[in-house]
Order: C-alpha cells, then structure tokens, then sequence
C-alpha cells in the first residue's frame, strides 16, 4: 500500500468517527468511549494530512501559473516567490508526516523501572555502576521526573553490586528505552597506585511499568520466601522477617526486595518490578515476532550487546550503534548532557523506521 493511500485512508477514518460520534443515532458508551479515543489519537496525523494537501494543492496551482505562457511577468514573479516559500516549508510537513505514520509503541508514555548491575571489574565494576545510578538520578531530576530507590545491594565502598529504580513522568520509557544494555567504562580507579586504565563494565535494564491490566499474575504461579535484611558484608540490619523474595514458577524470573522495613511494601514493590519483567518479556517476543530484521537495531534492548563507552582519560563518551561520540564526559554524568545522546538515538531511530515506509 502506497504512503499516499494510507494518508486518505486515515483521513477518512478521522471523519467516519466525527461522523458516528455527531450522529442522531447515539453509540452506547462503550463505543462512544472508544471512538472518542480512536479520534482523538488520529487527530493529529488527519490535521497534518489536511495541511500538507493544502500546500500541495496550491504549489501545483502556482506552478500551472508559472507553466501558462499567458500569465503575466508580475504574476509569474508573485507566483514565483510564494512556491519558494512553500518549497521551504514542505519537506518538514511531509517529514512529520511520516514520523506521524510510523507504528507506535504501546509503552512509550508508560513510567520505567531502571535496573542497573555491575558487570566485569570487580570493585570498579560495582563504583561504575553507582556512578550511572546516579547519573539516571541527575537527568530525572533535570526532567522534572520522580525517582523513587525502590532496591539497591552496596558493596561498601560506595558501589552498587544491583540498584533498583522507578522512574516517573511523561515520555520517561520513550527515552529511557535506548539505555538498556552493556555500559563501558575506562578510567584510572582511585585505588590504582599505577595509574594504569581499568576497563569494567555495568549492565543497564530499562523496563516499562506494567499495571495490572497489562499483565496478569496468577498468585499459585508464584512462590514468596521472606527472610532478614542484609546489608554489605551480609549483616543483618533488620531484626524482622521483612525482605521478600518472589520466583515466578512458570518463568523462574526472580525478585528480591529489602530496601523498606515493611514485609507488606516490600512484597509490593518486588510484584511491580516482577509484573515489569514479565511485561517487558512478552513485549520482546512480540517485537521480535513482528520484525526480525530490527533486532540489534537502535533500540532493540539487548542488554548483552555493549552500547556505550565512557572514557574518562580522554573526556569522552561514544555510543557504539550510532558512531557517536562527544567529548563531555562530565556533563554526561551529571545528566545534563545525557539527552544529547537520547535525541540522536531517537533520530536514526526514527530514520531507520522511515526507510521501511519508503
């Protein structure tokens, strides 16, 4: 099916569903509820459309001036001037149309929890771990986004062998969905009399936030162990039975919680990241199912393929899947230069998607 069919069908389907809603014979809530959402989401891309007709239609009238031999100069350069300017403005109109077009993910406006574990390197594995911890921290907050600690095991020196984050706000998975995966840093550890350059890693799961309708968790599916908090070095630092620990029996997926001091909030929040996985999981299988040529694509979600390099010695930070690199390793960590990276994912993203449209 033509780019340009697609647009009248859309179009169309925009007005069927004005049409049903202003008709003399009511829809039944239920059906009213759902065209009124069906409507308001096509709304957008039917405007868009309806303009870029619009201008389509008069560069071709402005062109038949400037075709017809009868048409006077001082028409012809009026004429002239305005398809200039319509020629300018066009392609951007015809681009977010496009963009407007490609299918939509499901989880994009959806909240995140953020998994971040240590990886390769040992001590420094765990210190380069807590360091993106809190560099997710930083950009949250820059984005007015609320992030809640939900897990976090320490090593004691101040590095994070596993942290456990939810992420909340608007668009926060359809940016945050390009993080996942192997994370590399090179740098001289503190510790390193030598000033030789370690190399460690760290891996990066960003998940949606499933709600409950997204998935559903049978309870005899699930098996809970509870046992004592425990903190680095394995002392104990709660005198109650208070962490959780739930195995999803059909998946073997495993979550432990232990940050809060209540049994009760902690089995909650190790259900809300269990119903992330299993959401996440299924999503993947039908992701991959609907295009297997976009897997390893920007995107995908991989968390084995490595994605990203922090090099400290030289200032810089290169994301391998789009050969970029810029050189402001602070500001990256701090979260103020993070979006840079993001919006250029987003961009070949969306350019890789719209190849497929051509």
């Amino acid at each position: 099916m033509s780019i340009d069919t697609k647009l009248d069908r859309l179009v169309a389907r925009h007005e069927e569903l004005r049409a049903a809603m202003a008709s003399e014979t009511p829809l039944d809530h239920e059906a009213y509820t759902r065209a009124a959402k069906e409507y308001s989401e096509l709304t957008p891309m039917a405007e868009a459309i309806q303009n870029l007709r619009r201008m389509q239609a008069e560069t071709k009238d402005l062109e038949a001036i400037l075709a017809d031999p009868t048409s006077d100069a001082e028409m012809k350069a009026m004429a002239e001037e305005e398809r200039k300017a319509l020629a300018t403005t066009l392609p951007a109109l015809e681009n977010r149309v496009k963009l407007l077009l490609l299918p939509k993910d499901s989880a994009d406006e959806k909240n995140a929890i953020l998994e971040i574990r240590a990886g390769t390197g040992g001590d420094e594995a765990a210190l380069f771990a807590a360091a993106l911890f809190r560099m997710y921290e930083r950009y949250a907050a820059n984005r007015r986004w609320k992030f809640e600690v939900m897990e976090r095991s320490e090593t004691g020196i101040g590095g994070f062998k596993e942290a456990i984050a939810e992420i909340a706000g608007k668009g926060v998975f359809a940016r945050l969905k390009y993080e996942s995966g192997v994370h590399r840093v090179q740098r001289v550890p503190a510790t390193e009399g030598s000033g030789r350059i370690h190399t460690s890693t760290a891996t990066v799961a960003v998940l949606p936030e499933a709600e409950e309708v997204d998935i559903k968790i049978d309870e005899k599916d699930l098996r809970i162990d509870v046992f004592r908090s425990s903190g680095p070095g394995g002392q104990s630092v709660n005198t109650t039975d208070s962490a959780v620990r739930i195995t999803h029996i059909p998946t073997g997926v495993v979550v432990q919680q232990q940050d809060e001091k209540s049994q009760h909030r902690n089995k909650a929040k190790a259900l809300k990241v269990l119903r992330a996985r299993l959401y996440e999981a299924e999503r993947q299988k039908i992701e991959a199912s609907r295009s297997a040529q976009r897997r390893g694509q920007v995107g995908s979600g991989d968390r084995s393929e490595r994605i990203r390099t922090y090099n400290f010695p030289q200032g810089r930070v290169s994301d391998h899947r789009i050969n970029l690199t810029i050189y402001k390793i602070d500001k990256v960590m701090e979260g103020e230069a993070l979006d840079e990276l993001i919006d250029a994912l987003i961009a070949d993203d969306q350019a890789s998607k719209l190849s497929e449209l051509e």
